[in-house]
């Protein structure tokens, strides 16, 4: 078999010996906090990472657990906390519309995860900077964004091209349309210039830029297309249904296909999927902590600026 499988550690390595030596470098602790409220088991792993991986980098990272209930009124205390400079929530708290709300309670200022509506905002109308002298780059969420690097890493992305039309001419399907991943991935794709087929259990929903890119942002319309029929035509399938029992079906993959799983499951059958596909990522989670701090080293040199006395 041809198939490279290429592992979440290789890929955020970079990213994180980057991180390690920037904040010894400079001699800074940025401080991030993270909210745990639920008994979720993938959330609990997620926190595991995130703990570890900021001691390597050398970031100070403080787990808080509270009730639901209590959970906003401790977000609002971490706002105000000026030796906080980076909050996140392990999400799913209330799985509805109250999620949503507590999303826009953190500060924007210190939104690690990029879920504010601001960020969604921009993200969904292809802005890419929150100043007008393009001095501050949006926060992008950090699995969407982790996605983007892995697909960087494998070569999907073609440097050829002028940044923000990379993508153009890859087709990508993505089997996930959830508000935290797989939405604003194919937003994020289809700004890049991709065509991308989104899929969820109500259909196929296709995002895009137009014929040569003609569109300054992507734009969607239902298809009535089928997972039989999109899967053939992509170069890249990405995957995150949240089940055990879910498998991509590996004989619908394009011979040569980049495939790429988020999932905490594993929705490719591992050795099946290598008899297809060129390139095979089984998982992220060490990708999207490192995006995490990234986040996080940007959202604090953002406070120091605003900090810092005006010239004018």
């Amino acid at each position: 078999m041809s198939c490279k499988v290429v592992l979440a550690q290789g890929i955020s390595a970079s990213y994180r010996e980057e991180l390690k030596s920037t904040i010894k470098t400079r001699n800074i602790c940025p401080k991030l906090v993270g909210f745990l409220a639920n008994e979720d088991p993938a959330a609990a792993k997620y926190a595991e990472w995130t703990a570890k991986t900021c001691a390597e980098t050398g970031v100070e990272f403080e787990l808080r657990k509270c009730s639901r209930n209590d959970l906003e009124d401790k977000i609002i205390e971490a706002n105000q906390d000026a030796g906080v400079n980076g909050i996140m929530v392990y999400y799913p708290v209330f799985g509805d519309r109250q999620d949503q709300y507590l999303q826009n309670v953190v500060d924007v200022s210190k939104d690690v995860e990029g879920l504010h509506h601001k960020y969604v905002y921009n993200m969904y109308h292809n802005i890419r900077f929150l100043d007008e002298a393009k001095t501050k780059k949006c926060i992008i969420p950090c699995t969407p964004l982790g996605l983007v690097k892995v697909m960087e890493y494998v070569g999907v992305y073609n440097g050829i091209l002028p940044h923000g039309n990379r993508l153009h001419g890859r087709v990508v399907t993505i089997i996930n349309r959830s508000e935290i991943v797989g939405r604003p991935l194919a937003a994020l794709l289809a700004n890049d210039g991709a065509k991308v087929y989104s899929v969820d259990i109500n259909g196929i929903q296709e995002f895009h830029r137009g014929v040569g890119l003609q569109l300054k942002k992507h734009e969607v319309s239902e298809t009535s297309l089928t997972v039989e029929e999109v899967l053939p035509l992509s170069d890249v399938v990405i995957t995150g249904v949240p089940s055990p029992s879910y498998k991509v079906p590996s004989h619908l993959i394009r011979d040569g296909a980049v495939c790429i799983n988020f999932s905490t499951f594993k929705n490719f059958d591992g050795e099946e999927i290598k008899k297809k596909a060129a390139i095979y990522v089984p998982a992220v989670g060490k990708v999207t902590v490192a995006m995490l701090e990234r986040n996080l080293v940007r959202l604090y040199d953002y406070q120091a600026q605003d900090r810092a006395p005006s010239t004018a």
